[in-house]
């Protein structure tokens, strides 16, 4: 029998659970780690300080959508507890250097999710467990082992009180979770335990190092290689090690490991844990995490509301503090997007950006609550394009994910300048927003991304648009007139997307027809989790445009009316499509801003109205309390900055969108010594609407106030009654507006037989409009309108980028378009034609696994192999977390240049010749006539299953590379 389950209750000395008595400064009173945890909120209970590195935490599942934190509250097994964790994620990630206390014979794999006799995991209840800021316990039933969890910045320290038994262990798991790339363990003595896992998921290339330090020394040890136990060994490397300590342990016997970790190396841990974690006082170092959320929390305070508001507010408040995390050792030294090891110079480095989530409301709430740490964050973004040479869309520890659309970082650097956080290199951040803007080709030149070409070609059209109008206001404050010109003309082409019959944001093709057929509430390929409902209102930087676009107010208002009650047949395939009221999806992120837009259209009561409903509807107290993933704090920020009765709708723009607060009174303590007041006199769940607002005492009637009124210490004073007064913000005069642009002459276009020749190509350049003369370039340089006039075709021998504006006397110009003509050569590719039999069809490996990265594969077993015709998945026996390998030879009928595209949803690369040649999206080459060995490595994890690998080339329309073009050999 393998393990005994007593009941024990452990009377703890340690204060620190939630209590409705407690004095009113102490606000971690209304923190439950616990929400979130249920549901889709993807949170986990465990401890950590506010932007810590580390996150120690309990683990009850590493796979699926639910467990990417590496927990679930409707679990009811432990398979231990590790040192770093995500929270709110879509996918799961870190779970690193797990310890887990047993009691009896060693066993050295985890088990079965529901059967915990399969190995060392146990059942656990939550009636025995408890969690609170900086502090985690459970009791774990199958060994009557008492758990606890405290942390300092950048070390865990667990506290396990045994009961008396001649083998009390402690497992040692760095196999878990993602794919190990190496690792290794040593014991440096009977109390010290060091190693390393580096692995790579998500995160490309993660480094954790650990130097671990016991209480008491162990009796004995011992190392598990591939799941068996070595004799006689120390220390050892590989991909699949476990270890174990084991002790002699009285009743009630506690035993304490405290964990420092580094990215860095084994002596970043070991003084990572030295200077931060001395002694062995754990329920001082819990008292010490404690002090320290109190001390974040207290940045803003609340009176009034009920006991379930505040405990939601506060608890998001928590979770806005848990990532970004810090990622540095306490010497400075941190390891950078290239891998490499470096030093932070007077900032502190940080990871855990999931820019598309936060950009909204979450690292806005840090320009008001914590301007210093932003600058942090900024710096770190400019240390990124410094190593790297690009700005993050997602990065994580130390890795370009390259995860989720849109360049949101372009915001948040605009965001603290505009609102006058300075202390980092203005001029470098331009030049790095720039860059990355300069690679959307389609984008640039075409003024939207074709549907045809690139998936989610809505939701990028949307998001690019938004980005180059970060750059250009960004270039507008710091006098860049050209750039301003260049980026805000660039930010208007959201508008191509709109379709005017249906009044909606829809896919169009390359040659400018629209996607048929079309529904507004389905999901597709052409939008990234949500639908045409949901990216359509996805303008910020030009709301009032955007109601001009729908037809004016009246039409806009009874858009947004709709977007409220409209139902679908089609919800259950727009990925995380939670938090539905109507089509308005609250459980995502793209919706977060709409409900503030009445205020735009002169109907603030109905944002007013939505708002509350929101509040008080998809947020609550209890495990399942988010409609959907938390996403690293954007969900929390959401209710904070809307609790307080207001949003900033435009990130950007010094500006905040008023909605309705539900507290009495809310103080913000400012860095600058200030104190920024929100009072709502007589509110109350049915005393939802504003009747009147005052500013300092001055009446207001703006729908919107500033960030300089918050910084100046002001008081705003809102009037709250049960009845909406439609005329309080309603004029045009008192609404938000999102800034006036200047006309400017349509984009020109070229036109060419192709982009690619061998010999010689001529270029067409032409505007649709008649009184526009172009201008261009040959040399790269931006084209001005003293750069040379086009006449008539450019012919061109060698690889050129043409570039090129309209100019309109009466209008701005253009911004510039180009085109890139490249001359190619013949591949030297392998012809295999005549050295074989071949048959028809593709050799295939299929797999059902959840991996981050197609070439994982390898590592694995296949599900099933065999033949078929061609690269497709339709034969998949599952729909969630599966990969294929194809496998064999391409025909190419005749000499020439072919494009070869990609369309998947997730991931795939696709191989010529042995080597890699595409990863998503097109590319193109000169080819021989021939027979060329081709590969194609794919994985799926869920939603739209599609994997399209096309071509065309001489006398071949664009078409999916067909049956009698594919081949294997005969064995």
């Amino acid at each position: 029998m393998k393990k005994v389950s007593v009941f024990l209750v452990v009377a703890l000395g340690l204060l620190i659970s939630c209590s409705e008595g407690k004095k009113s400064s102490d606000y971690t009173q209304y923190v439950d780690p616990f929400i979130g945890t249920g549901g889709h909120g993807h949170t986990f209970p465990g401890a950590t300080l506010p932007f810590g590195m580390v996150q120690i935490s309990p683990d009850t599942r590493w796979e699926n959508w639910d467990g990417s934190s590496g927990y679930h509250y409707s679990d009811s097994t432990i398979m231990g507890f590790s040192q770093t964790h995500l929270s709110g994620t879509g996918s799961p990630e870190y779970c690193d250097v797990l310890f887990m206390p047993t009691v009896g014979e060693v066993q050295i794999i985890p088990g079965e999710e529901f059967d915990s006799s399969t190995g060392f995991r146990s059942k656990f209840s939550h009636k025995n467990e408890s969690a609170s800021p900086g502090y985690y316990s459970v009791l774990l039933d199958d060994y009557n082992v008492q758990a606890e969890l405290t942390a300092t910045k950048r070390s865990g320290v667990h506290r396990y009180t045994f009961p008396a038994s001649e083998k009390s262990n402690i497992i040692i798991d760095l196999k878990n979770r993602d794919h190990v790339v190496e690792s290794n363990i040593e014991f440096v003595n009977d109390s010290v335990v060091q190693g390393l896992r580096r692995s790579k998921r998500w995160a490309k290339d993660q480094y954790v190092y650990f130097y671990a330090k016991f209480s008491k020394p162990f009796s004995s040890y011992g190392i598990a290689l591939d799941e068996k136990l070595v004799d006689g060994i120390k220390k050892a490397e590989g991909k699949n090690i476990r270890a174990f300590v084991q002790f002699q342990t009285e009743e009630q016997e506690s035993v304490q490991v405290k964990v420092g970790i580094s990215a860095v190396d084994i002596d970043g841990a070991k003084k990572n844990l030295e200077v931060e974690n001395k002694g062995w006082d754990f329920d001082k170092i819990a008292r010490d995490a404690k002090e320290e959320w109190n001390t974040f929390l207290s940045k803003i305070e609340v009176k009034g509301g009920t006991k379930k508001q505040r405990r939601i507010f506060y608890t998001g408040l928590y979770h806005a503090a848990i990532a970004p995390n810090v990622f540095m050792d306490v010497d400075g030294r941190y390891r950078g997007v290239d891998h490499q090891v470096h030093k932070a110079e007077n900032f502190t480095n940080y990871t855990v950006f999931s820019l598309w989530d936060t950009f909204r409301a979450h690292l806005p709430l840090f320009t008001i609550i914590d301007p210093e740490r932003y600058t942090d964050f900024i710096k770190t973004f400019l240390e990124m394009y410094k190593i790297g040479g690009k700005l993050p869309q997602w990065e994580l520890a130390g890795s370009y994910t390259g995860v989720m659309i849109g360049y949101h970082t372009h915001s948040v650097i605009l965001d603290g300048y505009a609102k006058g956080i300075r202390g980092f290199d203005e001029k470098l951040a331009l030049e790095a927003m720039k860059e990355r803007m300069k690679h959307l080709h389609y984008f640039n030149n075409l003024g939207y991304t074709p549907a045809d070409k690139e998936t989610g070609s809505v939701s990028t059209t949307m998001e690019y648009a938004y980005n180059n109008w970060s750059v250009g206001r960004m270039a507008e404050l710091m006098g860049e007139e050209a750039d301003f010109r260049d980026y805000s003309y660039r930010s208007l082409f959201y508008r191509n997307k709109f379709d005017p019959s249906t009044g909606f944001m829809r896919p169009k093709k390359l040659d400018g027809s629209w996607v048929s057929p079309f529904d507004p509430t389905a999901g597709s390929e052409h939008f990234v989790e949500g639908n045409s409902y949901q990216y359509s209102l996805f303008a910020p930087h030009d709301i009032n445009g955007l109601i001009d676009l729908i037809g004016g107010d009246e039409k806009f208002i009874a858009w947004m009316d709709t977007l409220f009650v409209k139902k679908s047949e089609y919800d259950d395939s727009v990925i995380d499509a939670t938090g539905l009221i109507g089509q308005y999806a609250h459980g995502n992120e793209p919706s977060h801003h709409m409900a503030y837009l009445y205020n735009y259209a002169g109907q603030p009561w109905k944002t007013q109205k939505m708002v509350r409903q929101i509040l008080d509807t998809l947020y609550d107290d209890q495990p399942d309390g988010l409609s959907g993933n938390e996403d690293c704090g954007q969900m929390s920020a959401w209710y904070i900055l809307s609790a307080m009765g207001f949003y900033p709708v435009c990130p950007g723009t010094p500006h905040y969108i008023i909605g309705t607060p539900i507290f009495d009174e809310v103080v913000i303590n400012l860095s600058n010594g200030k104190k920024f007041t929100v009072k709502a006199n007589n509110v109350s769940e049915k005393n939802s609407y504003i009747q009147s607002a005052t500013l300092n005492g001055n009446p207001l009637q703006n729908s919107w106030f500033t960030h300089d009124d918050i910084l100046a210490g002001s008081e705003l004073v809102f009037e709250m009654g049960s009845a909406p007064n439609k005329d309080w913000g309603a004029a045009k005069e008192f609404r938000p507006t999102s800034g006036k642009f200047h006309e400017a002459t349509e984009l020109p276009y070229a036109a060419t037989d192709d982009e690619y020749f061998l010999h010689t190509a001529k270029v067409t350049l032409a505007c649709k409009d008649p009184q526009a003369k172009i201008y261009y370039t040959t040399d790269g340089s931006r084209p001005t309108e003293s750069s040379t006039p086009y006449t008539q075709p450019i012919m061109l021998d060698e690889t050129t980028e043409v570039r090129f504006i309209a100019s309109n006397p009466n209008y701005w110009p253009s911004a510039p378009a180009s085109v890139y003509l490249n001359k190619l050569k013949f591949e030297n590719f392998t012809n295999h034609e005549g050295k074989a039999r071949f048959k028809p069809g593709l050799k295939y490996k299929y797999y059902e696994a959840h991996v981050m990265e197609e070439h994982d594969l390898d590592n694995l077993e296949p599900v099933e192999t065999g033949i078929l015709p061609h690269f497709t998945i339709d034969q998949r026996r599952r729909e969630d977390y599966i990969g294929y390998i194809f496998s064999g030879y391409l025909q190419v009928p005749e000499d020439g240049i072919y494009t070869f595209s990609i369309k998947v949803n997730d991931r795939c690369t696709f191989y010529l010749d042995g080597k890699e040649f595409l990863r998503g999206g097109y590319r193109t080459v000169a080819l021989k006539k021939g027979l060329y060995e081709a590969k194609e490595k794919y994985f799926q994890l869920g939603a739209k299953k599609f994997n399209i690998i096309s071509w065309k080339g001489p006398n071949i329309a664009e078409e999916e590379i067909p049956a009698n073009a594919l081949f294997h050999k005969a064995d």
